[in-house]
Parts: structure tokens; C-alpha cells; sequence
């Protein structure tokens, strides 16, 4: 038999960039246990769903946030029933390992005085989600205004990871599963789940998906898979 014929074609999935570690273990596990391929994309989910509204040939897209898979769902772009929120996380705060910086983060915490001279890392609030909890989280808790004029904003999470983690800014918001994949960086405090809107990495495939993608999706769910996101700190739902 051809090997064309005994082999599936790879899966091309699209993810989220704060999924990266985590779906490349899953990536790896699934192919060992079905002989089939998958490569991967990672970006913001913002522009990650841009692509695929613009005919970007993606199998399965997990997002960081609901935001932007509804608007797939909304132009169509999704496989009917085939939509499921996959993993949650916790927003962390973070600084560079060497960095001496203590906060407890409550209302009107001294963050702004924490910076000193320096800025903030978060994502584009637009564009990347976490950005956009963080900004959620520093409103609610009174201290938006300490930080809004001195951010360095990042393409994506796994940037305003490196600039903490490079001493290029002091603190930075991200994932608590970015924190904990990057040993250049140290968690300072988790912010209260109740300061922003609930963090859920939705899963779904995309319409005209190539074989193997309902399978993939489904085995996103299941034991093996979700074992191994525990392991990098997500959390179910």
C-alpha cells in the first residue's frame, strides 16, 4: 500500500500563543498514539481568528478567549456542533526572578510605585486577551490609572512574558501557566478570579477541516489530553 495511503495528512491547528508548550506535549502524544502529524500556529488569538475569517487553512483553532471564536461562529467559519470550551487559567502578575518586589494584589495595590521607572508588560488589550484581563482586573481593583500611560504593550502573551522575563520590564501580567514555563520569571501574586471575566480557551473545528480534525478535537477533551494541560497549570471547566 502507498505510504500516502497508510499515512494521514498532518493536522494544521491554529492556538493560542500562552497554549504553546502545552499543545506541542498534547501535539506529541496524540501522534504517537494515532501515527498522525500535527503543526502548529501560534499567535494572539486575535489575529490567529483574522486569518482564519480571511481563508487561512486551519483543521481545529483554540482560542485564549470566547471573544474571538464567536466571531468565527458569527461569519460561519466554524463546523456546526463541533464548538466546546476546553481549558480555564488564572492571571498572574509576575516579575523577574531576581526582582525583590512584593505585592499583595487587593484594591488600589501599590503597583504603580512597584514599576518605579519602568513600564508594565501586557498584551495588546485589542488584539490579545489576556491584555484585555489584565486591563479588566487593574480596573476593577482602582489602579488602571497608576499603569494605563506605562504599559508595554506585546503582540502576544508569550512577549510580555520575555520582556519580564529579559529585565526588560519590571512586572508584567500573563497567564499563570506562562509564568510557570518560563524560569526566568517569578509569580508575585494571582489576581482574585472574581477581578475579570472568567478565562476559558474555547475549542473548535474549523470548517473544512481535513481528516482527523473531529478526532483531534474530541481527543483534546479526553484523559490523556487534559492530564497534560494540567500539568502546565491549566485548569478544567
Amino acid at each position: 500500500m502507498p505510504a500516502s495511503a497508510q499515512t494521514p495528512p498532518p493536522l494544521t491547528v491554529f492556538a493560542a500563543a500562552s497554549l504553546t508548550d502545552a499543545m506541542q506535549a498534547v501535539g506529541r502524544a496524540y501522534q504517537r498514539r494515532t501515527g498522525q502529524a500535527v503543526r502548529f500556529s501560534f499567535a494572539a488569538s486575535g489575529t490567529i481568528a483574522r486569518q482564519i475569517a480571511a481563508g487561512a487553512r486551519a483543521d481545529v483553532f483554540v482560542s485564549a478567549d470566547e471573544r474571538w471564536m464567536d466571531e468565527l461562529a458569527q461569519g460561519g467559519r466554524l463546523m456546526p456542533g463541533m464548538r466546546r470550551d476546553l481549558l480555564g487559567g488564572r492571571l498572574a502578575l509576575i516579575a523577574p526572578r531576581t526582582s525583590r518586589v512584593r505585592l499583595t494584589i487587593r484594591t488600589g495595590f501599590a503597583i504603580g510605585s512597584a514599576l518605579g521607572d519602568g513600564r508594565l508588560a501586557i498584551g495588546q488589550p485589542d488584539a490579545v486577551p489576556a491584555g484585555r484581563y489584565a486591563q479588566a482586573a487593574l480596573t476593577r481593583l482602582g489602579v488602571w490609572g497608576q499603569v494605563a500611560r506605562r504599559l508595554a504593550p506585546a503582540a502576544d502573551v508569550r512577549a510580555a512574558l520575555s520582556y519580564v522575563a529579559r529585565e526588560e520590564a519590571p512586572l508584567g501580567v500573563v497567564y499563570e501557566s506562562d509564568a510557570a514555563a518560563e524560569p526566568g520569571v517569578r509569580v508575585v501574586g494571582l489576581f482574585p478570579a472574581a477581578s475579570h471575566p472568567a478565562i476559558v480557551y474555547p475549542a473548535a473545528v474549523v470548517k473544512g477541516a481535513g481528516p482527523g480534525a473531529a478526532r483531534f478535537y474530541r481527543y483534546l477533551g479526553g484523559g490523556e489530553a487534559q492530564a497534560i494541560f494540567r500539568r502546565f497549570r491549566f485548569r478544567a471547566v
